[in-house]
């Protein structure tokens, strides 16, 4: 038997130290990360929900609500199937979920993404001493890996309301098996199609970027396409290196279906033959996840606000990005069921019926 991790506990803990954090900004303490002390420009114009607020006010808000969350988990981590009622199992796991939404890809913006996009490049650069004056740090200010503590928390609060899940119905709160295994519950079908638009909506977005790279007109006119790339020297090839790693992820999502997301191929040195780690797999698919969903809804945000054409075109794409981290989720979901070995906690093998 391998000890169980307490979901529940952690959220509780994450929550209580945000909101004690919440209540050294409520008393003047330096470091409140939304508002006028976030530099980036623009963020006050649809690029944050929280772009506008003010310490004073919305401090005292956050710390409320954070130990608010931590009474929550706190109720989770003491349930089970006899502690709390049903329904108000049921509730509290709601509330969890809604935490979980909204510190993971409501409130973040599209900075978490551009890090993921920026922060790897700038690492295999630096010891060539490239892009010169760009720095790791640049890319990762305070508000930005304030965004990544708030995601960590969202996950926290989303494992928490499964793991009490899983208990409250009986299953195993280590891998959710309870029982034989159901009729109509075969994760490789829903999987399949959820990995085809996760795989889909990258390319998308990326023929968009190559299109005007190569100077066509898609969206834009071919004088606004010269006169953009005259402001901005850089911009398009810039756009079509990013719409490349989107192929990228494109091509490693097929991963989660296929055999070669299993095992490491045979062209791989070291690794070939070997079995790739669960997490391997899942945990980058699920940060990519949440940090296109929270990018998207972003844009959608900055679009409703001002929806001028010329933004539509730019940023048009992006709007399919909450579709493709959704249906990222699924599919890693999916490639998590199939891939579960016999659980050290209750002896179960893949034969058996998942409990949430």
């Amino acid at each position: 038997m391998t000890p169980r991790i307490n979901w529940p506990a952690l959220a509780a803990g994450w929550a209580l130290a945000y909101g004690l954090l919440a209540l050294y900004w409520t008393a003047g303490g330096a470091g409140f990360p939304f508002g006028a002390a976030d530099p980036d420009p623009g963020i006050e114009k649809g690029l944050s929900i929280l772009g506008g607020v003010h310490r004073s006010t919305t401090a005292p808000v956050i710390a409320a609500v954070a130990l608010g969350a931590a009474l929550v988990a706190g109720l989770l981590a003491a349930g089970g199937r006899r502690a709390v009622p049903a329904r108000a199992g049921a509730a509290l796991e709601a509330v969890a979920w809604t935490v979980a939404l909204v510190l993971g890809v409501v409130v973040p913006d599209y900075r978490p993404l551009v890090a993921l996009g920026h922060v790897p490049v700038l690492l295999a650069g630096k010891p060539f001493g490239w892009p010169d004056g760009v720095s790791v740090a640049s890319q990762l200010p305070w508000p930005v890996l304030n965004q990544g503590i708030l995601m960590a928390g969202g996950v926290l609060f989303a494992l928490a309301a499964l793991a009490h899940r899983r208990a409250r119905r009986g299953a195993c709160t280590t891998c959710g098996r309870a029982g034989l295994q159901a009729p109509g519950r075969d994760p490789a079908r829903w999987g399949r199609a959820a990995v085809w638009v996760a795989a889909g909506v990258p390319v998308v977005y990326a023929a968009t970027r190559f299109a005007w790279a190569l100077g066509i007109p898609l969206g834009f006119s071919s004088a606004q396409l010269r006169d953009m790339a005259e402001e901005m020297p850089g911009i398009w090839w810039g756009g079509a290196a990013l719409g490349s790693m989107g192929l990228v992820g494109s091509v490693l999502t097929f991963g989660l279906i296929r055999p070669w997301g299993e095992r490491f191929p045979r062209w791989i040195p070291l690794l070939r033959g070997r079995r790739v780690p669960v997490a391997l797999a899942v945990v980058p698919a699920v940060v990519v996840a949440m940090a296109v969903t929270s990018a998207g809804l972003m844009f959608a945000r900055v679009l409703y606000l001002d929806p001028d054409a010329g933004k539509l075109a730019m940023m048009g794409p992006a709007l399919l990005w909450p579709v493709w981290g959704a249906a990222l989720a699924v599919a890693v979901a999916a490639y998590r069921i199939r891939r579960r070995g016999g659980c050290r906690s209750c002896s179960a093998t893949n034969g058996l019926r998942v409990g949430d």
